[in-house]
């Protein structure tokens, strides 16, 4: 059995872990279950994302782990160049896929996602690339993300403004969408179920998967905004009571 655990809102909140998540972790192990990270998070660069994991002691591989970015980096082909208007995660994915990577002038195409240091200038360089020719593709369309002080603009709000200004839609890779979906099924075979934060990515990854979805109330969705669709198989505080 595969268990496919969001990480953002399920097992931390920016530097913070989530409370119980390590150990709920370590209890699904120790059942036999195997534990995988699907995250639509695209900034960081693998091996940044598992030492924050085995910094808060849960034991991790560069195998373990699928980000938007790397599905981000399936839609442009090798030999291709692309700007990119996102974190080193996206530079990293493509880089390994082959691709060249600028951050102005002619491209293939555009990648946008989540990071700090978005701009006006980094704005304009992908509206006038976009407006060149270049294919807009996005890591993902989450429109916050989760932290201890509440959410902030997600990649999905930078993907906009590129969208807006240039007139163009984008191509989503992430969840729940086509490119994540093939990934996952590539990398880890079949799931069982999927744990998240927000039903429109989460849940729908799941019902795309075959899979059953788990909801944590530790994220972005609350009690709240409760029902959500898709409906999951089962809702829970955090991760540490849903296992």
């Amino acid at each position: 059995m595969t268990w496919a655990i969001d990480l953002d809102g399920v097992v931390w909140l920016g530097e913070s872990p989530v409370r119980g998540s390590a150990a709920a972790i370590a209890r699904l192990r120790s059942s036999g279950t195997r534990v995988v990270f699907v995250t639509n998070n695209s900034a960081h660069v693998v091996t940044e994302v598992v030492r924050k994991l085995h910094n808060m002691d849960i034991g991790a591989s560069d195998d373990d782990i699928i980000t938007s970015a790397q599905a981000a980096a399936t839609l442009v082909q090798p030999g291709e160049t692309a700007l990119v208007c996102a974190g080193k995660g996206v530079d990293e994915a493509l880089q390994r896929r082959g691709v060249k990577t600028v951050r102005s002038g002619r491209v293939d195409a555009v990648v946008v996602g989540w990071h700090r240091e978005f701009d006006y200038d980094g704005l304009t360089a992908a509206v006038r690339a976009v407006n060149n020719g270049a294919r807009l593709i996005g890591t993902n369309a989450d429109a916050t993300y989760p932290t201890l002080t509440g959410p902030l603009p997600g990649g999905g709000a930078l993907l906009a403004a590129v969208s807006y200004a240039s007139g163009v839609e984008p191509e989503v890779a992430g969840k729940p969408n086509k490119a994540m979906v093939q990934l996952v099924r590539e990398r880890f075979g079949a799931i069982e179920v999927v744990v998240g934060d927000r039903a429109e990515t989460d849940g729908t990854l799941a019902h795309r998967l075959g899979a059953k979805f788990a909801l944590v109330l530790s994220g972005v969705t609350e009690e709240a905004h409760l029902p959500v669709v898709p409906e999951p198989a089962a809702i829970a505080a955090d991760l540490a009571a849903l296992v």
